[in-house]
């Protein structure tokens, strides 16, 4: 499968503008890494940082790790430490990692099992691994496939289920995410509120989106205007949402 954008060097120079720390994200994230054995956290595929920084505040000592250098460039100037690597292949020694959370990204790469090979590999025993994600079941809730039905194929492709992941990471759990905020704009937060997505401002900073526009621009202008039509009539698509953070621990030695 492959990744759904290659570069994010245009997204990093608005992205903060309304992508942030989720609360909805963030109460998931906290109960998958309690009890790690110390606050060296990896954040891999971290873009700019918000997670980081709002973690960092609550006494872990993060590290995002990026393949993209603009990304990076927004989380140093937070004063986030920063590492320009590839989730499939992590720059760092084995076993050095207390904690690593991937958060909305690992439908990003072309390879999620080596990622998550990559996880497994740099974190010491008894650490903790946070991993959230839209499995593909969560992605079936959504009803952007109704207005925009290209997408299924490639959404479906870089998702997997629940049951795929899990196989990769015995023993792991899964903790619902419920979306109450828009702090992180994502997708799934977009979707309780079909009236932003007509706003380019929320849209942009959506790869799906971005990635919609570049390949069937003509689809998503009709999709737009029979959203807008029915957002004005009272016919808005209904229900919100939602995300899935799984919580694996590395064996003990």
């Amino acid at each position: 499968m492959s990744g759904l954008l290659p570069d994010y060097s245009k997204q990093a120079e608005t992205y903060d503008a309304t992508r942030g720390a989720s609360p909805s994200v963030l109460a998931p994230l906290r109960e998958a890494l309690a009890g790690a054995p110390g606050p060296q956290l990896v954040d891999v595929g971290g873009g700019t940082g918000n997670y980081s920084r709002a973690l960092r505040e609550e006494g872990w000592n993060p590290l995002v790790v990026d393949r993209s250098a603009a990304m990076l460039a927004r989380a140093a100037a937070k004063g986030l430490a920063t590492l320009e690597g590839d989730a499939q292949s992590l720059p760092l020694p084995d076993a050095s990692a207390d904690a690593v959370m991937l958060v909305s990204m690992l439908h990003h790469v072309d390879d999620p099992l080596r990622a998550l090979a990559e996880v497994r590999r740099v974190l010491r025993p008894g650490g903790r691994l946070a991993l959230m994600v839209f499995t593909r079941e969560d992605t079936e809730r959504l009803w952007y496939y109704d207005y925009f039905p290209s997408t299924r194929a490639w959404t479906v492709a870089s998702h997997p289920t629940l049951e795929q992941l899990l196989a990769e990471l015995p023993g792991g759990r899964r903790i619902p995410v419920v979306y109450s905020d828009l702090e992180d704009a994502s997708l799934a937060a977009l979707a309780g509120h079909p009236e932003l997505v007509l706003d380019e401002r929320w849209r942009r900073q959506t790869s799906f989106f971005e990635r919609l526009e570049r390949d069937h621009p003509g689809e998503l202008g009709a999709g737009l205007e029979r959203l807008r039509a029915d957002v004005e009539a009272g016919r808005a698509p209904r229900g919100g949402g939602g995300g899935t953070v799984i919580a694996w621990a590395r064996p003990a030695a």
